[in-house]
């Protein structure tokens, strides 16, 4: 399992990273995190394992699962940011066996999205996954959003 740092090019870039580290978590998750009955389960059972933290300046810090909850990067177990979140709810939701999913991109243009966040189809309802929010399905207004299929 690794970290992936590098200087911040592109979304592009931030996106085959989070693909990498997905692929690289799921043996982790399938093994070690619970199954959940509900993305409500899910949601309010891995807000209580991760806690908030930007990334280094200039840095697009991307961490796979076990490295997020075990060997973090900060020293602190579940320390990071919206896009370890979303490699730690896509990974979960792929050993839940829920694989309708879509990323979420949002900023002030689509050239430069300034988050990012999951969301689920489940019995035929979507849920959005945003692990910086206090609730499941609550997302903060922004101008420009894109799903994209995952």
């Amino acid at each position: 399992m690794a970290i992936i740092t590098v200087p911040y090019t592109d979304i592009n870039a931030t996106m085959r990273g989070i693909r990498t580290q997905v692929i690289d978590s799921i043996d982790y998750v399938c093994a070690n995190i619970p199954r959940y009955r509900n993305p409500e389960q899910m949601f309010n059972q891995l807000k209580q394992m991760i806690q908030y933290k930007n990334d280094p300046p200039g840095v697009e810090l991307l961490q796979s699962v076990p490295t997020l909850l075990e060997d973090n990067y900060w020293g602190t177990p579940g320390a990071g940011d919206c896009d370890c979140f979303s490699i730690l709810v896509l990974t979960c939701c792929l050993c839940n066996g829920w694989n309708e999913q879509e990323i979420v991109l949002a900023g002030r243009s689509r050239l430069a999205p300034v988050h990012i966040w999951t969301r689920v189809k489940f019995n035929g309802k979507w849920y959005d996954m945003d692990l910086t929010q206090p609730y499941i399905n609550t997302v903060r207004p922004y101008k420009h959003i894109q799903k994209l299929p995952v």
